[in-house]
C-alpha cells in the first residue's frame, strides 16, 4: 500500500514508529505536513497539493491531526476521503471526538459510564453548578484543552468559583465534573483498534498532582482491565465512530468512567509500558480494512 501520515511533526516518537511499522511490512508511507496542503475543491475531481506536487495514488491515510490545526486538518483529510482514499479514522468521527461537550452527550446517550458532567455559559451560575455535580471538590476543563493543560481542581467552593468566573470572564468555555475521590490521581489509557482494547497502562500522576497524564510528569505501567472496563472503551469508541483511539478511563465505585476519548493517541508511553506494537497493528488494520486505491471507486465522501 501506498499510505499518508498526515503530520506536522515527523520526529515524534508516535509517527516514527507508525513509518518504521509501514516499511517493515512492505508498505510506501510519506509524511505530509498538514498545513502545507492546498485543497482544489472541483466537481467530479477533488484534489491535493503538496510543495506544488499533485498528491494521488494513496491507498490510506492516517490522520495525526494537532488539536491547534483541527479545523484545516479536518478540512484537508474530508479531501482525501473525497478521492476514495480509506482514512484510518474518518474525518466527522475525529470532529466528534475533538467537540469535548458534544463526545460526552453523545457518550451518555449511550448509557456509557461519565463523571457527573455539567456545562454553562452564564458566570452567574458558578456555585448551581458546582452543587449540580455534588458539590467541591470539582474539576474544571477547558473545552479546548488537552495534554491536561487547562485541567484545574477546585478543592472549595469560593475557590471553585473563583476559577469558574475567571475562565468565562476570559470567555472560554469549560466544563465542570465530579472529583472522583477513589481513583486518586491515577486513570487507565485503553488503546482501542477496531473493535479491541490492544493495548492498557495505568498512569500515575507525580505526588501533589491530581492528573495523571504522561505530559504533565505522570507514569504510566501496563495493568489487567475489567471485562466492564474493556466493553466501556470499546463502546466509547463505537460510540464516537473511531476505528483507532486512546480511551481514558477512571475506576470508581460505581464501575468504569470515561473520561476522554483521543483520536490521535500517542503511543510511546502505551508500547513502553506494555510492551505491544501498537504502531504494527495500527497498520494490520489498514491492511484488513483498505482495499488498492484502483479497487475503490473515486470522488466519495
Amino acid at each position: 500500500m501506498k499510505i499518508a501520515l498526515l503530520a506536522r511533526n515527523p520526529s515524534l516518537y508516535s509517527h516514527q514508529r507508525i513509518c518504521e511499522a509501514a516499511r517493515a511490512r512492505g508498505h510506501e508511507i510519506e509524511v505530509i505536513n498538514t498545513l502545507r496542503v492546498s485543497i482544489n475543491i472541483t466537481s467530479h475531481k477533488p484534489t491535493l497539493y503538496y510543495r506544488k506536487r499533485r498528491l494521488e495514488g494513496f491507498d490510506a491515510v492516517i490522520p495525526r491531526i494537532g488539536a491547534s490545526v483541527t479545523f484545516y486538518g479536518l478540512a484537508v483529510l474530508r479531501q482525501f476521503e473525497m478521492m476514495g482514499i480509506y482514512p484510518l479514522n474518518e474525518s466527522v468521527a475525529i470532529g466528534r471526538s475533538r467537540d469535548k461537550l458534544r463526545s460526552l452527550q453523545l457518550l451518555a446517550r449511550r448509557g456509557i459510564g461519565l463523571p457527573v458532567t455539567a456545562y454553562t455559559h452564564d458566570p452567574r451560575q458558578a456555585e448551581d453548578i458546582i452543587d449540580m455535580v455534588g458539590g467541591p471538590p470539582v474539576i474544571i476543563k477547558l473545552l479546548e484543552g488537552t495534554q491536561g493543560i487547562g485541567v484545574v481542581l477546585g478543592d472549595t467552593m469560593k475557590s471553585a468559583k473563583s476559577v469558574i468566573e475567571a475562565f468565562q470572564g476570559a470567555n472560554v468555555d469549560i466544563l465542570v465534573q465530579e472529583f472522583i475521590k477513589e481513583a486518586g490521581s491515577t486513570d487507565i489509557r485503553a488503546l482501542v483498534i477496531g473493535d479491541k482494547v490492544v493495548a492498557a497502562m495505568k498512569r500515575t500522576g507525580p505526588p501533589g498532582e491530581f492528573r495523571s497524564n504522561l505530559h504533565r510528569g505522570g507514569s504510566g505501567e501496563k495493568v489487567r482491565i475489567t471485562p466492564q472496563e474493556r466493553t466501556a472503551a470499546v463502546k466509547a469508541a463505537r460510540t464516537l465512530g473511531l476505528n483507532v483511539c486512546g480511551v481514558d478511563l477512571l475506576r470508581s465505585k460505581n464501575g468504569p468512567l470515561v473520561l476522554e476519548v483521543n483520536s490521535s493517541p500517542g503511543i510511546e508511553g502505551l508500547e513502553k509500558a506494555t510492551g505491544v506494537d501498537v504502531a504494527g497493528l495500527m497498520i494490520e488494520f489498514l491492511e484488513r480494512n483498505a482495499a488498492p486505491n484502483h479497487t475503490r471507486t473515486k470522488g466519495k465522501g
